[in-house]
């Protein structure tokens, strides 16, 4: 989804930038400060895209099994002084992601899995009890 402030900036020679932003209820100000970010909006996705190629080098070093703190902790260790999040966020942008070592990782989304109880229980036919001997999901029988 493009920003509204796009919008108003890929229309303003066919319309007023006041207009644009009544309609699309923008404050003018808000725009002209949007609008005088966008060198360092440019420059800041630059230095992402540089970043990137430098994460996909020690991500195939790997063999595509490192995650956003090992592959900050290889490019800190080649001299490069990189944020965790920083690496987490550009790995998400670009569709970088390290290995599972989830042994459920080829489940079906959460909604259709099984309780946590049947995952988890050696024989799969009956729930865990709790401490009072009651299966999860009951009460106690009355006294």
């Amino acid at each position: 989804m493009r920003s509204r402030f796009q919008f108003v900036d890929d229309h303003r020679a066919t319309y007023e930038v006041k207009r644009l932003c009544e309609v699309l209820e923008l404050n003018r100000s808000s725009y002209y400060k949007w609008l005088s970010g966008r060198q360092a909006r440019a420059a800041r996705q630059h230095r992402d895209r540089v970043l990137a190629e430098k994460i996909r080098e020690v991500h195939g070093e790997s063999g595509g099994a490192y995650g956003s703190p090992r592959v900050t902790a290889e490019l800190r260790q080649k001299g490069l002084p990189v944020n965790e999040k920083r690496v987490a966020r550009v790995m998400r942008a670009f569709s970088i992601t390290g290995a599972s070592v989830c042994a459920d990782a080829s489940a079906p989304p959460s909604s259709t899995r099984p309780p946590r109880w049947f995952r988890t229980c050696s024989s799969g036919t009956s729930p865990p009890r709790n401490r009072a001997g009651n299966t999860w999901g009951t009460s106690p029988t009355p006294l």
